[in-house]
């Protein structure tokens, strides 16, 4: 049934699917080119293109649910509104893990142009863009998408101005975490992936609680 969902939502954006795979490949390398040398540009370059295609294949989705009104639709089927919320995070969560593969790929046959990406770094930016969904997705349940576009629309895309400049920033002045987690290094690079899952499912139940009160 969950998957079912997912399957349907890929099958919305199904005109933009070679198009999304193309900018997750051709976006980091062009991100990873444009940034200066000091700059690790593996994680830049996949949270920016990563961010970007999440975004743009989860707003295209609410856009012709709005449109179409699917949203109504859907609640008039068998399916329980929290297996709908569900849904939603697990198309995110797809879509994270086909630009991870995608990214790997390319960075293997591109290793002068990118950056491979550590375990670390991956869970980092899952973390990262897991926050970010983490707080659009219940925002969205509760305003509506007509409400919500503008405001993560100029979200979104002010992120590859404002990221490489913190990036800068933050590696000419020497910051570092004042603390890190204890224990070997693969247990602090899983304790990210875990953070980013617990984060995730306080939001989904958030959106769920929001969603099942929604008079659709």
């Amino acid at each position: 049934m969950l998957l079912n969902l997912v399957k349907k939502d890929f099958l919305l954006v199904k005109k933009y699917s070679i198009l999304m795979f193309i900018a997750a490949i051709a976006l980091p390398v062009f991100i990873s080119m444009k940034l200066p040398t000091p700059i690790n540009g593996g994680i830049l370059s996949f949270l920016i293109s990563t961010l970007f295609i999440q975004f743009l294949m989860f707003n295209s989705v609410s856009m012709l649910e709005y449109k179409y009104k699917g949203s109504a639709l859907l609640c008039a089927t068998p399916y329980k509104r929290n297996t709908l919320v569900m849904a939603k995070y697990l198309f995110l969560l797809v879509i994270f893990a086909g630009c991870c593969i995608l990214f790997t790929i390319t960075a293997k046959f591109l290793p002068k142009q990118m950056e491979r990406l550590s375990l670390g770094e991956i869970g980092l930016s899952f973390l990262i863009l897991t926050v970010a969904f983490s707080i659009m997705v219940p925002v969205q349940y509760r305003f509506g998408f007509e409400k919500a576009k503008y405001i993560f629309f100029f979200s979104i895309f002010l992120t590859p101005f404002v990221l490489p400049v913190i990036a800068e920033y933050i590696q000419t002045n020497h910051f570092s975490f004042p603390m890190t987690l204890p224990g070997p290094q693969i247990i602090q690079d899983f304790t990210l992936f875990l953070l980013a899952l617990t984060i995730g499912m306080i939001s989904m139940m958030a959106s769920t609680r929001i969603y099942s009160k929604q008079n659709l």
